[in-house]
This record gives structure tokens, C-alpha cells and sequence, in this order.
């Protein structure tokens, strides 16, 4: 810092341009900041949970077209990895749907600042961009997930929808989809 004294004895500070930035932070704040936002973008013990994702895998999926009616099952495979550093699993999926053959993909995470778990699902036999966002519990081992979706079949918009992981040994977990509270999907991964 620099003092000044004008004419009058009155003394005033004036900052060092190092000191101040033109958005009037000073380094320290800046480096405070600097600290906070590396700090949300490091993962952390709820990425560290989403390791048992991971692999490929076998699918069995049930989904229903209707509540309380037989499922329609069809077999697929998925392959989960790390992307972004750790920050994202990336999900490519292969499966069935109403007898066609589909590839779907999702990605995964955690924000360190909501303390959300959140998902993108994207696929090859739709347009839309479904996300969800969610808690986890049980150490992470059951993640619990809503968003909303849209039904290409009647055009129906935003239906509330809730996904749930369950993972259920090292080898084996578990996809739900619940639309309108009723559930419309089992996907069940068990490890090749």
C-alpha cells in the first residue's frame, strides 16, 4: 500500500494495482476462490460410491405398458466407465424396445454444491433429453432419483418420474423407472 498526503495534512491509502483486480477482489479473495471452486470440482466419497457402476454387464429388462399387466422382457448389455477425470460415469447401453434393437446412453454424477446425485439419458429412438436429479442413502448403495419424462405413444408431457439404483452385491444392482408412481421398467445389470 501506498499513503499520500495532499496539501491540507490529510493522509489517504492507496491500494497497489496487484492488490485489487478490475473487479475489485483482491488476490487473497481471488485465491479464496480459486480454493472453492476447485474444491466443488474435486470428487469426492459420493463419486467414489458410483465405483460399483462400473463394468460391463448383462441386462435383463422387464418394462410394462400397462400397471399390473405382464412385462415385456428382452435382454441387453451396458458398459459403464469413468469420464471427465472421475467426475461422470458414462453409460452405453444396447438393448430392445418394442421388438427393435436400441442404444442408449447416460451420464451420471455427483454436485458437490446441490449434493445431488443427477443423470442425462439420452437415446437413438427419441428426441428428448430426460434428466433427473436425486438423493442418495444407505452409504449410496440406493440412489433415488426424479425428473420428468414424455410419452411418444400419447404425447403426454412432463410426467412426474422416479428412478431408483439399488446396488445389491459387487456383482449385481439394480434400474427402476416409476411413471406416475407406477412402475414401468426393471432393469436388472448382473456383471459378465
Amino acid at each position: 500500500m501506498k499513503h499520500t498526503t495532499d496539501d491540507a495534512g490529510s493522509t489517504a491509502v492507496l491500494e497497489r494495482p496487484e492488490e485489487k483486480s478490475g473487479s475489485g477482489k483482491s488476490e487473497a479473495e481471488k485465491q479464496a476462490m480459486q480454493k472453492k471452486m476447485e474444491a466443488a470440482g474435486t470428487p469426492g466419497p459420493a463419486h467414489k460410491a458410483l465405483d460399483a457402476f462400473v463394468g460391463n454387464w448383462k441386462t435383463e429388462v422387464k418394462s410394462w405398458c400397462e400397471p399390473g399387466g405382464p412385462p415385456n422382457v428382452s435382454q441387453g448389455t451396458a458398459k459403464v466407465s469413468w469420464t471427465l477425470k472421475g467426475r461422470f460415469l458414462e453409460e452405453e447401453f444396447h438393448g430392445e424396445m418394442m421388438g427393435k434393437p436400441f442404444t442408449g446412453r447416460s451420464l451420471m454424477g455427483y454436485d458437490n454444491i446441490k449434493q445431488t446425485f443427477n443423470t442425462v439419458w439420452v437415446s437413438d429412438m427419441q428426441t428428448a433429453i430426460v434428466t433427473s436429479e436425486g438423493k442418495g442413502e444407505k452409504d449410496n448403495n440406493v440412489i433415488t432419483l426424479e425428473g420428468k419424462s414424455n410419452c411418444p405413444a400419447t404425447g403426454r408431457k412432463d410426467i412426474p418420474m422416479k428412478t431408483v439404483f439399488r446396488v445389491i452385491s459387487p456383482d449385481k444392482y439394480i434400474f427402476e423407472m416409476f411413471n406416475d408412481g407406477a412402475k414401468s421398467m426393471e432393469i436388472t445389470y448382473t456383471r459378465k
